[in-house]
């Protein structure tokens, strides 16, 4: 078993694009394990168990998930127990080793009629499958005991997997003009921000109490963390295409979400007040038009994308 002083931290879903950054960001916070779905399943409840004792962390960090929106309406046991018992497991563990537990939620616990920013004691109500196993997490996560934070967070997207940024990016390269949903508002959060934002407060455990679980256990409980202000899928679009050359700029007509139809409905207003992580942690998420240009930055350097943003 790993030596619990060394401060271990256990990562998981790190070939996804939250994990990817995270297991960068955390480096020089503890010895970070990070693990894929090869090695730990969220689906296979035995396995967790397994995978946790043997590592033996003193924190854990879970931005693994079932994130196919769409397909988790025909696929609804999946979604539930890889968004849903998988988190609670690993949380159960969390408290038995008595490590504290960062788990990652979502938006669409909402159903996205109020008017503004949601806060963390708002009613949820999702309105599809994806958001109902996401919210059983939370409460399965919430009902462990265990010390933890649930970061609700919104509109992920980065440049190095398949996310709302990369698919427009593809879209770029075929020049046709686009109907992208205008109606339905949020906020855009680079992967990077977040993994960052996250090691911010696991910074400040370390510095104020090396980790340990009481410093956990009193800041316990649902944050939301996104990019600062909102737009709309379709001002989101504008503005990735705003940032290529001007002969490779790409019209965005708005349309309505009913000319948009999915198989998963789709909450209107995603907005989420940030205000609560900025009291408790002094954390302050920059812009997501900063963050995309950021994000943009390191596309414009990749292989992937380099010729894109070519003049």
């Amino acid at each position: 078993m790993t030596n619990r002083d060394q401060r271990t931290i256990l990562l998981t879903g790190v070939n996804g694009q939250v994990g990817f950054e995270l297991a960068r960001s955390l480096q020089g916070l503890g010895n970070v394990v990070a693990v894929d779905r090869r090695t730990l399943d969220l689906g296979d409840l035995d396995q967790i168990r397994r995978v946790v004792r043997e590592i033996g962390p003193s924190l854990i960090v879970n931005p693994a998930a079932y994130t196919a929106v769409d397909k988790a309406e025909s696929d609804v046991e999946a979604a539930m127990r890889v968004n849903g018992e998988g988190p609670g497991v690993l949380a159960e563990e969390a408290k038995r080793l008595g490590a504290a537990f960062v788990h990652y939620s979502t938006d669409y616990v909402f159903d996205g009629t109020k008017e503004g920013a949601y806060v963390e004691d708002d009613a949820v109500n999702p309105q599809n499958v994806y958001g109902r196993s996401k919210l059983a997490g939370e409460e399965a996560v919430r009902a462990s005991g265990a010390a933890h934070l649930i970061l609700r967070t919104s509109w992920v997207y980065g440049h190095r997997s398949k996310s709302f940024f990369t698919t427009m990016l593809a879209l770029a390269q075929k020049g046709a003009a686009l109907r992208i949903v205008g109606d339905q508002f949020g906020a855009p959060t680079w992967s990077k921000m977040l993994a960052q934002a996250t090691a911010h407060i696991v910074a400040q455990s370390v510095a104020d109490s090396a980790g340990d679980d009481g410093w956990w256990r009193e800041r316990s409980g649902i944050y939301h963390l996104t990019g600062a202000d909102s737009t709309s899928w379709a001002g989101f679009a504008r503005a990735i295409f705003d940032t290529l050359p001007s002969q490779k700029q790409v019209l965005v007509n708005a349309i309505p979400a009913s000319e948009y139809p999915t198989p998963a409905r789709r909450p209107a207003n995603s907005r989420l007040s940030n205000e609560k992580i900025a009291s408790v942690f002094g954390l302050r998420t920059p812009s997501w038009t900063d963050s995309l240009r950021l994000c943009v930055a390191e596309a414009r350097e990749s292989a992937s994308y380099a010729a894109l943003f070519q003049s």
